[in-house]
């Protein structure tokens, strides 16, 4: 059974940072492309920053850019958020995919999820 754990959310004032967590079990994702989602109340699931099976693969949605920065550890099957000037609308759920391919940004062939994140950013 494939699992994704995620950790690491939670209160943050505007301008600090976080960093998120997310082990997957169950199988290896070595090749395959891993993102982080978020979704704020009301809105759609967006897809924010996504790794291929390398760190010189990667996309990061216009809003996060230069301020997010995705990597992971095949070794130990995770993968990271490192998230910095942290802004109000960044609050959201924050959800980690394992897609069944190695193409970053079709939302359609990420597979897995986890269980979400809360990250509130206090202005």
């Amino acid at each position: 059974q494939v699992q994704l754990v995620e950790s690491g959310g939670g209160l943050v004032q505007a301008g600090g940072s976080l960093r998120l967590s997310c082990t997957a079990s169950g199988r290896t994702f070595s090749s395959n492309a891993m993102g982080w989602f978020h979704q704020a109340p009301g809105m759609e699931r967006e897809l924010v920053a996504a790794i291929g099976w390398s760190d010189r693969d990667t996309y990061y949605a216009s809003s996060v850019k230069g301020r997010f920065t995705i990597s992971r550890d095949n070794a130990k099957n995770t993968v990271y958020l490192q998230m910095n000037s942290l802004k109000p609308e960044d609050t959201a759920v924050y959800y980690c995919a394992a897609a069944m391919t190695s193409i970053l940004t079709i939302t359609s062939n990420y597979r897995y999820w986890g269980q979400g994140t809360q990250v509130t950013v206090s202005s």
